[in-house]
């Protein structure tokens, strides 16, 4: 299908909706004629939907029934190269394409018309009263720092009514104001000063901009040490994008970069980027998605969503910390935004950056192999010098019960906070304590809906569910035999160890980051903004500090439980902790004062731990791939998992067992099928859950396979069955 191809008045046009209805539908095109891509509303039913005109219809019946396409949207049509896209990546992930329609068209209103709306922002006036519904209308105006919404997205936001909105908009505590609907972005010039660069950057960005002159596809691993400075590299790469007239991409796998990110880009482009990510309004989403497929915005800074945006001529995607899970999609469509960056810039002549520090074994395997280009900085940019890593051996240390930082660390600690400087203590695992039992009969709080226990959230007063969600008050007595006092928490979480922090360091200032205590994507942004200006002496967080942060006053980063990802049997559970530990450790020392990184482990011994404090990053990866490469898996072999789940358990386990029988088409190609067996978590939101896991050599056409394989049932109706190619995670 040509991107030109235009079909008269009356034509059939086969149109793809975002409805499940499995396939492309003929509709007869409108008055004027419609141009293939084209974003239309068509009826369905009783009911008009969105969808795009994907080519000639089918026909082979009396074109006089069909029903005609009731409205061409005012937006640029989707390319064909995007088309194209959709399609391919619905192959590769077996899913069905308007599951794919719908994820390239998350924005509200594409139908509404180009004309000017009345919109909301925070005023100066303060109220005549606060009721609980106005606070949260101002709590969500200071969550979006300054953002416009419409009269509905606000209230609904904050929960209330519109008429909430409108009372305070009669007092000035909100402003009322006619805005252009969807304008173009500030144009960003890429011929202002960037920073000067060292020998080896300006090297890495000659070798980049090379590619983008050159306009042609190609993807490189961008390997540089914490701090090396592959953020000015890439900006360099997106200026030489910007010259040629294309548009580029950057993909941050946590909305907290965004904030400093986006100052970086002002800096250096004189403009602020698109946003596009959860904490964006709904507004600024729609005037993204219709700016990108027009070409009014040059940069896009968003999260992995961001990959599906209707770009008219994408020329450079960037993933940032390309290695982060956080770019699986574990949920709906599943598929990974780093393969899938790589699919989208084959099809449009763009090229990829993979940046990272420590990368995935499947980008570094592809690079080794010279399907990737390669770039490396060895040395961190400016006066900064690479941390200093060192076990502490916690079999040698003497720890007080409920205590979990030892005497060596606590003193390092306490030494840096004497002289000014920051530290950071590193436990990954949020809440206060992973497990509350009874003392009294042995009894472990679980979620009512899922086979999961429940983890106690002090600084909340509530258990929480980290499966479903699910909450709940923290019980006087025992659920299971009445005690009362007698439940206890078992194991350490950020809030218990900040509560050891508050009375071990009692002059500190403590602060915690946990995705769990901020409001707003917003919110934690601003906390991270002022610990980095100094407010904080002690930093206890999660793997979220790991992502890229920048604090120039912190020196020490003490890992609690070094050893806490090297336990059960997942696959990459060698790699990860790796790729954390390395993280982390290098958010010391960023600045002018040196750095030092402490783990405490009780296998100082262990493979893993050696090759993080040795810094020989090549040997481990040569020796983490040759243990996949004899074992067949990933990324020397294809895995897909298969989860089943069901309100009933039988259920489950009848069609897996049945579907495992039935394995006829995955022999064929060598293939083999493992369980049904029940999954690591077995009910989540009271629904149990079956796992199969297809195991299959590297070239093996496993897609058509599992498609042959699935479709000799018929799925009952209470049953649900998501295949998952490449999995990330087996819960």
């Amino acid at each position: 299908m040509a991107d030109q191809s235009f079909f008269d008045e009356g034509a059939l046009v086969s149109v793809l909706t975002t409805e499940p209805v499995g396939r492309a539908l003929d509709y007869r095109a409108p008055e004027g004629g419609c141009f293939a891509g084209a974003f239309v509303e068509v009826p369905l039913g009783p009911r008009r939907v969105l969808g795009v005109v994907w080519g000639a219809g089918e026909g082979g019946y009396d074109i006089a029934k069909v029903r005609p396409v009731t409205l061409v949207l005012d937006a640029a049509p989707m390319a064909e190269a995007m088309r194209a896209f959709l399609i391919r990546a619905a192959e590769y992930t077996l899913t069905p394409m308007p599951g794919m329609l719908r994820l390239a068209t998350r924005a509200p209103g594409l139908a509404d018309p180009p004309g000017p709306r009345r919109v909301y922002r925070k005023g100066w006036a303060k109220p005549d009263r606060m009721t609980d519904a106005r606070t949260r209308v101002i709590a969500v105006l200071d969550d979006y720092g300054g953002a416009a919404f419409t009269l509905g997205e606000l209230a609904a936001l904050a929960g209330v009514s519109t008429s909430v909105v409108k009372g305070l908009a009669k007092q000035g505590a909100v402003v009322e104001e006619e805005a252009p609907r969807d304008l173009p972005y500030r144009r960003l010039d890429p011929d202002l000063a960037g920073k000067d660069l060292a020998e080896d950057q300006a090297a890495a960005t000659c070798q980049l901009r090379a590619g983008i002159a050159e306009g042609r596809y190609g993807t490189t691993l961008l390997k540089g040490v914490t701090g090396s400075g592959k953020t000015e590299v890439y900006l360099e790469a997106v200026a030489e994008c910007l010259r040629m007239g294309r548009q580029a991409l950057v993909l941050l796998p946590e909305i907290a970069l965004t904030a400093e990110f986006l100052n970086r880009v002002e800096e250096r482009f004189g403009a602020m980027p698109g946003e596009w990510h959860s904490g964006v309004t709904q507004t600024e989403r729609r005037r993204l998605w219709r700016m990108a497929g027009e070409g009014g915005v040059g940069l896009v800074v968003g999260a992995r969503s961001a990959l599906f945006l209707p770009f008219r001529d994408l020329g450079l995607i960037v993933v940032d910390e390309e290695h982060d899970t956080s770019y699986k999609q574990e949920d709906g469509v599943l598929y990974n935004a780093r393969d899938m960056a790589v699919l989208r810039a084959s099809l449009c002549d763009a090229q990829v950056v993979l940046a990272s520090a420590t990368p995935c074994l499947e980008t570094w395997v592809n690079a080794e192999a010279g399907k990737y280009s390669r770039i490396n900085l060895t040395s961190r940019f400016g006066v900064a010098e690479m941390p200093g890593l060192s076990a502490i051996d916690m079999r040698a240390e003497t720890l007080e019960a409920n205590r979990w930082i030892g005497p060596t660390l606590a003193s390092a600690v306490r030494e840096r906070n004497e002289r000014g400087e920051q530290a950071l203590l590193f436990l990954n695992r949020r809440g206060y304590a992973p497990v509350t039992i009874c003392r009294a009969c042995g009894h472990q709080i679980g979620c009512d809906h899922c086979d999961a226990r429940m983890v106690e959230h002090r600084f909340l007063k509530r258990l929480v569910c980290h499966q479903c969600g699910e909450t709940k008050p923290m019980p006087e007595a025992c659920p299971s035999c009445a005690a009362e006092g007698r439940l206890a928490p078992v194991g350490p979480g950020v809030e218990r160890l900040a509560e050891e922090v508050a009375e071990r360091f009692p002059e500190a200032r403590v602060a915690v980051l946990s995705s769990d205590l901020f409001s707003s994507a917003r919110a934690l942004k601003d906390k991270i903004g002022e610990i980095a200006g100094g407010t904080a002496d002690i930093i206890i967080g999660t793997q979220l500090v790991a992502k890229g942060h920048n604090f120039p006053l912190l020196t020490l980063v003490g890992v609690i439980d070094a050893d806490l990802g090297l336990q059960g049997s997942d696959l990459r559970a060698a790699e990860r902790t790796f790729q954390l530990m390395r993280q982390v450790s290098g958010r010391a020392g960023r600045s002018e004062r040196p750095g030092e990184a402490m783990l405490q482990t009780y296998q100082p011994e262990h493979a893993v731990i050696r090759a993080i404090l040795s810094g020989e990053e090549e040997a481990f990866w040569r020796a983490e791939a040759a243990e996949r490469q004899a074992a067949g898996m990933p990324p020397f072999g294809r895995l897909a998992g298969v989860v089943l789940s069901s309100p009933d358990v039988q259920t489950v386990f009848d069609f897996g067992a049945e579907l495992a029988r039935r394995d006829a088409p995955l022999r064929r190609i060598g293939a083999q099928v493992f369980g049904p067996a029940p999954a690591p978590v077995a009910r989540v939101r009271g629904r149990h859950r079956v796992r199969l896991l297809v195991k299959a050599a590297k070239g093996a056409a496993l897609q058509p396979a599992l498609a042959e394989w699935v479709r000799q049932l018929k799925i009952p109706n209470n049953l649900r069955l998501a295949i998952d190619i490449d999995p990330q995670s087996f819960y």
